[in-house]
Order: C-alpha cells, then sequence, then structure tokens
C-alpha cells in the first residue's frame, strides 16, 4: 500500500528518469504572483519562467509544492476538501508539449513499476472549446493512440477543463483531465467524469500553457508553449489506498489521534464529532505550514496574517465543541512536524516560531470566544422569536466591532441553531465602519489607512519617503499606481517600465535612510487642489480629492497631497529596507519594504 512519502518519491524519481532536473519547492508566500494571499498552484513560483525567462535548472523541471486554498474553507469538515495540501508537479518550459506529457501521464499512472492502475479504469476529458479557442483535439487523438477509446474521452466546457490564471493575469491554457473510475454505480444516464457522486476520481491534470490572459481580459499565444502537470498527494493517496477519506490515510492518522488525547475522545468518522475533529487536524495542519514558511506570517487583521488567524480560531472554536479548555494546539503542531520533517525541514527549524505563535493565538481567542459567545447567548432568545430565523446584520456587526467576534463564527453558530445572518447587512455596516476609519474625525478628507495604528503610520509615511528617492533615482516619470499599508510592511506600486538594477534598489535604500537620521519634522496644511499644485506637492489620484486637499511636507525633502495620517518626524522611523522589487502589472514596479 502506497504512502504518501512513498507516492512523492516515485513521482520525483519517474520524472528524473525522463530528463526532468529536481527543483525545490517555494514558499507559501507567492513570489511571483502578488494577486493572490498564497500559492495556490505549484506553478506560482515559476510564473516569470512559464513566461519565457529561462530557468537555471533547464527547461525540464519536477518538485512538489505546498499550497493552500482558502476558497471553500468552509466545505473543509467533509471527508475531501483541505485547505494545506501538497502537489506533485512536472514542467516544460518551452520544450516538450502535448504528446509527451499525456503519454508520460499515462505510464506512470498504468504501468505497474509504477502506480500501476488497470487501464480499463482511466477516463479522460479535453477542453470543448468556445469562440475564439478551438477544441482541443490534438489531446483527443493523443489519447486513442495511447489506447483511450472514443467513448471514454470527454470534451467539457472551460469550468472543466481550462485553467488559469491563478490570479487576475498570467499563464493559462486547456488542460486534460485523468479520471478512474472507483467502480460505484452511476449516478444517472449523464453521469461522466466530472461528477460529483463519487463514481470518478480525479487523479491527474495536465495544463497547456499556451495562452497570457492580461489585465484586460485578452489572451495572446506564448512565446514558448508550456506543460504544468501533476496531481495532488493526498487524495490520489486515498484512491490508491481504497480509503474513504483523505482524513483515513497516514497524513491524518497520528493528527487525529493526537486530538483525541486531547479531548478524551476517540475519532469516528461518522459520529457527528467527526466534523469538529476533521476541521482541527486540517486547520492544524495548515497553520503549522504558514507559521513554518519562510515567508514568515504571523496571526493579524490583514491579508495572510488575517487567513492564518481565521483558520487557528475556527480550530480553536472546534475544540471546545469538543471538550478542550486549555491550550491544544501546539500538542497537535508538533504531531504535525515530526510527519513532515523529512520532505519540510523548516517546520523543525521554525519548530519555536510555530509553537509560540499558536500560543499566544490561542491564548487572545479563547478570551474573545468567551466574551462573543456569552453576548451570543443571551440574544438568543429573541432572535429565535423571529419567524424568519434570520440574525440582522447590524446585531453581527455589534458582536464583531464591541468583541472583536468574527463574523464567521457568528454565522456558525447561527446556523447550529437553525439561522442565518443577514450578511448583505453586515457587509453594509461593515463597510461604513472601514469608511469612518479612514476619514477619522476630519471627514472631508478623502483617503487615509484602513489600519490607523503606530506601526501602520509609520509605514505610511515612509511611502512619502519612498516615492520622493525613486523619482530621485529613476526619474521624474516615476508615479504611484497603488499601494498597501499593514503594521509589518509597506507595499508600493510605481510606474516604471524595466526592473530596478541592484545599485538602484541600494541607492534608494540610501537616501530614505538619510531622510530618517535627519529627523526631518512632517507638517500638513489644508489648501485648495489647485493650490497644491501650485506649490510643485506631487498629487496622486487626483480625481479622488476633494475642494480642499491636506498636503503633507517632510522637511525640505518631499511635499504630497495625502489624506493622512503621519508621524510627527522621521526619526522615530527605523532603519528602511528593501526586501523585494518585482513587476506588477506592465509598465509598472512593486516594492515590498520593512521598517527594522
Amino acid at each position: 500500500m502506497i504512502t504518501i512519502h512513498e507516492l512523492r518519491g516515485k513521482y520525483i524519481e519517474f520524472f528524473k528518469s525522463k530528463g526532468h532536473a529536481e527543483i525545490s519547492g517555494k514558499s507559501l508566500i507567492p513570489d511571483n504572483d502578488p494577486t493572490v494571499l498564497f500559492t495556490t498552484a505549484g506553478m506560482h513560483p515559476l510564473v516569470p519562467y512559464l513566461l519565457g525567462e529561462p530557468h537555471p535548472a533547464g527547461k525540464r523541471l519536477t518538485d512538489y509544492q505546498k499550497c493552500i486554498r482558502t476558497g471553500d474553507i468552509d466545505a473543509v469538515g467533509d471527508p475531501s476538501h483541505l485547505t494545506f495540501f501538497e502537489m506533485l508537479g512536472n514542467w516544460s518550459l518551452g520544450d516538450y508539449f502535448k504528446e509527451e506529457a499525456l503519454a508520460w501521464s499515462f505510464e506512470f499512472l498504468t504501468d505497474p513499476k509504477w502506480l500501476g492502475i488497470p487501464k480499463d479504469k482511466l477516463s479522460v476529458t479535453v477542453f470543448a472549446g468556445e469562440e475564439g479557442i478551438p477544441r482541443d483535439d490534438v489531446s483527443a487523438e493523443i489519447w486513442k493512440k495511447l489506447g483511450i477509446p472514443e467513448e471514454r474521452i470527454h470534451y467539457l466546457p472551460r469550468q472543466d477543463n481550462w485553467w488559469g490564471p491563478a490570479g487576475e493575469t498570467g499563464p493559462c491554457g486547456p488542460d486534460s483531465e485523468m479520471f478512474v473510475d472507483t467502480g460505484k454505480a452511476a449516478c444517472g444516464p449523464e453521469c461522466r467524469p466530472g461528477c460529483h457522486c463519487g463514481k470518478y476520481f480525479e487523479v491527474w491534470n495536465d495544463v497547456f500553457m499556451q495562452y497570457n490572459k492580461d489585465s484586460e481580459g485578452r489572451y495572446t499565444p506564448l512565446k514558448a508553449p508550456c506543460v504544468d502537470t501533476g496531481m495532488g498527494i493526498e487524495r490520489t493517496v486515498a484512491m490508491l489506498q481504497g480509503k474513504k477519506s483523505v482524513y483515513d490515510t497516514e497524513a491524518f492518522t497520528d493528527v487525529l489521534a493526537a486530538i483525541g488525547r486531547a479531548c478524551g475522545g476517540t475519532y469516528d468518522a461518522d459520529a457527528e464529532s467527526g466534523k469538529s475533529f476533521r476541521i482541527i487536524a486540517d486547520h492544524a495542519r495548515t497553520s503549522t505550514f504558514i507559521l513554518g514558511d519562510p515567508g514568515a506570517v504571523t496571526p493579524s487583521n490583514v491579508g495572510a496574517g488575517y487567513v492564518l488567524r481565521r483558520i487557528i480560531r475556527r480550530a480553536v472554536r472546534h475544540g471546545r465543541k469538543l471538550g478542550i479548555e486549555g491550550s491544544f494546539l501546539p500538542g497537535i503542531a508538533e504531531v504535525v512536524i515530526a510527519t513532515y520533517a523529512g520532505p519540510y525541514p523548516e517546520l523543525t527549524e521554525n519548530r519555536g516560531r510555530i509553537l509560540e505563535e499558536l500560543a499566544k493565538e490561542e491564548a487572545k481567542f479563547l478570551e474573545t470566544l468567551q466574551k462573543g459567545e456569552h453576548e451570543f447567548e443571551k440574544m438568543l432568545p429573541n432572535l429565535l422569536k423571529n419567524p424568519r430565523k434570520v440574525m440582522s446584520g447590524r446585531l453581527a456587526f455589534k458582536l464583531y466591532d464591541t468583541y472583536g467576534f468574527p463574523i464567521e463564527l457568528t454565522e456558525e453558530l447561527a446556523a447550529e441553531s437553525g439561522m442565518t445572518v443577514d450578511r448583505p447587512e453586515f457587509d453594509e455596516a461593515f463597510k461604513k465602519h472601514q469608511e469612518l476609519s479612514r476619514a477619522g474625525s476630519e471627514q472631508v478628507f478623502k483617503g487615509g489607512l484602513a489600519d490607523h495604528g503606530e506601526a501602520a503610520v509609520k509605514y505610511h509615511t515612509a511611502t512619502h519617503l519612498l516615492h520622493k528617492a525613486l523619482r530621485l533615482v529613476l526619474g521624474d516619470h516615476v508615479a504611484q499606481r497603488g499601494s498597501n499599508i499593514t503594521a509589518e510592511r509597506l507595499r508600493f506600486d510605481f510606474s516604471h517600465p524595466d526592473p530596478m538594477t541592484p545599485e538602484q534598489i541600494r541607492k534608494v535604500e540610501e537616501i530614505v535612510n538619510e531622510q530618517i537620521r535627519r529627523d526631518l519634522p512632517v507638517s500638513m496644511k489644508v489648501v485648495t487642489l489647485e493650490e497644491a499644485k501650485a506649490e510643485g506637492a506631487m498629487a496622486l489620484f487626483g480625481e479622488k480629492y476633494g475642494e480642499s486637499v491636506k498636503v503633507y511636507s517632510v522637511g525640505d525633502f518631499s511635499k504630497e497631497v495625502c489624506g493622512g495620517p503621519h508621524v510627527e518626524h522621521t526619526g522615530i522611523l527605523g532603519k528602511f529596507v528593501i526586501q523585494k522589487e518585482q513587476s506588477s502589472s506592465a509598465g509598472v514596479r512593486r516594492i515590498r519594504a520593512v521598517l527594522e
């Protein structure tokens, strides 16, 4: 019976025998795709190479990649959904294409030396085509040559057989998927691969990167068509082992046992408690991998940190449902680390951070939970009198705003009492809350930060220094194209056609840090937009400002129209360090920087 570690090893061995170089999987925090919070597919780290940049390891690559997808986080708890999973992949960067990719997929799946799946159990799908993009008859003919009969080749539309891009833009194209017939009875005459009845199990997906989608939704052929193929380890092993669920494999055996020890019970897949066991197992594994990643994400209220906070807190709540009162996630994380220490040594290296952050977040949330659940229980008698069984979004927002109780958990509590939450009303209240936070007490001025904390204000001030330094080093064509400020870092998009050189990056850092060392005063005055321009202030996104605007001056260095807030003098900012400079879109570059 093949294990997760054996499948990982066999896959890499097979493709190395086909001339592929093994490369290391990358961080869960994407380097080359700023449109998503996490690496959601094995192709993310390879985006520049799929677009034509030469890879130092060559044109044939293979790897295993850790991935996170949270789009269907609410489905986690059923037998198959996971937020963290591993993908096995092999790549052709302008080398081989459909014929070799499909033949090798077929060989690995069916050859007794590898997985040995009976050929008559295999069905495939190909892209049916749409206006402007032809049907993938090339793949269909290759499958026929390999011995797949016409009746087991299915032509499916975009939602089934088109991949990507992973974010808003990037490489994409038709795919061909392989399915194993599990032997279950068909659910009806229309049953086919892709049906969710359980008869067909998807085991592999070969993506043919033929196009690049740009920001305007146009598809243009790639200069060198590429291949991205692969399989999910957990689901494939479950199928090969004949298990009903991914949670029945060794990926979760020890983790579920540890949860049982923590709550004094035993995992029973069919019991009501089984769902809580599965949610804790998945979320503990995911949070362990995020905290153990070189990307160094920690729980917060924004971006990837918010996702991490959400899954940790969801796990804690389900621990309480199982009767666990104290801290337990660090103990579960220890089991995850032990299970994956071989292929992922960073978990062992960052063990201290993983355990410390989990313990801290548990403690914070247990206090929040107690307050929020107590308030919900006080509301419940009146809520149940509502014949529509709908909790108002206004009340749900009160729990969020007053007690920090997440809307997702309010929805779960409501569902357990047979109710729903008026989510549109909540979203509207939340939107107004954000707008008020941005405007502060001076609502006549647009702009500002969603987070007015001390750290975020420092980063906001630093963007002024960065913007002016970029113009001094690169030229007056540089203009801000967007920014994203958190308490942990700044992200700044600016117009510039080419990647910055290491010397340019160093020079920008030196200029910014010189202004910090000068401890320049930061002053503000209110003038009309025209007066601001006449004084030489940079006025970005002018259509967003009203007739009266704030002009912030940083000593004699920079003058900019901005909504604020800012620090009073630059000496408190700390050392400015550029962590990364990369492309954001055509003609726009992106800098990520921190204050140390």
